[in-house]
């Protein structure tokens, strides 16, 4: 009976690996109690949405990381389920088989009324199609709000995020300030800031000897990574959503 209601993805589908594409997703069509052509019927519509026409017949374990794990996706989307749980379903994916990903998930949200429970570290992936988020530290939940909400919590400060073309002038009085406040990955510096704190301290880097030293630099309204990190995450796992 769950699988008349359910569709899952998990982080890995190691029962697929052997079978076509097209065999794999009409399969669990079939599973899902879908008659023989009407599987097959939903099978070529999941897999043309997703972008696999080209590599229908070829079997999951002949392709690519991210065409296998989008083949995985067409197998729990095939057959409009009621409600999606999903495993970061976008791991591994280019840009356009990511966004061609959301756009699947979305038109099953909004015209399918379907329920779905997202598994992501993508911060633009939980923005973009959850009404609601659970950000999860070391398996807590710190905070569940929609992310409107979640972000109006920092809504007071902006993100500041400097790249560095090689090692940081750290002579410059504002450049070593930042250093003492900033989560360094890199070249990349990001540090939040109050709204006016930052724009002075931008405008001091680049009309300044520091600006040669610098490969590219931003303002960005708080996210959800802001968040995680205003309320204290400290683990690994960005969010779960």
């Amino acid at each position: 009976m769950a699988s008349r209601l359910v569709g899952y993805l998990a982080q890995d589908e190691p029962a697929l690996l052997e079978l076509p594409v097209r065999v794999a997703v009409a399969s669990t069509a079939r599973m899902r109690g879908l008659a023989r052509a009407a599987a097959a019927r939903a099978a070529d519509t999941v897999i043309e949405e997703l972008g696999l026409t080209a590599v229908a017949a070829r079997p999951l374990a002949r392709l690519s990381g991210g065409q296998r794990r989008l083949a995985c996706v067409a197998a729990a989307l095939v057959a409009d389920r009621p409600l999606l749980i999903l495993d970061e379903p976008t791991a591994g994916l280019d840009p356009v088989a990511r966004r061609a990903v959301w756009a699947a998930l979305g038109r099953r949200r909004t015209e399918a009324g379907a329920t779905v429970v997202l598994v992501t570290h993508n911060v633009l992936e939980a923005e973009m199609l959850l009404d609601r988020v659970a950000v999860l530290d070391r398996g807590r939940v710190i905070a569940c709000d929609s992310p409107g909400r979640l972000k109006a919590a920092v809504s007071d400060q902006v993100r500041l995020d400097l790249v560095w073309r090689s090692e940081p002038p750290m002579h410059d009085p504002v450049v070593s300030e930042l250093a003492t406040r900033a989560r360094v990955s890199g070249r990349r510096w990001s540090a939040r800031l109050p709204h006016a704190e930052a724009r002075e301290k931008l405008g001091r880097l680049t009309t300044g000897a520091a600006f040669a030293a610098l490969d590219d630099f931003t303002l960005a309204t708080p996210s959800l990574e802001d968040v995680y990190l205003a309320l204290g995450g400290v683990a690994d796992d960005l969010e779960r959503v």
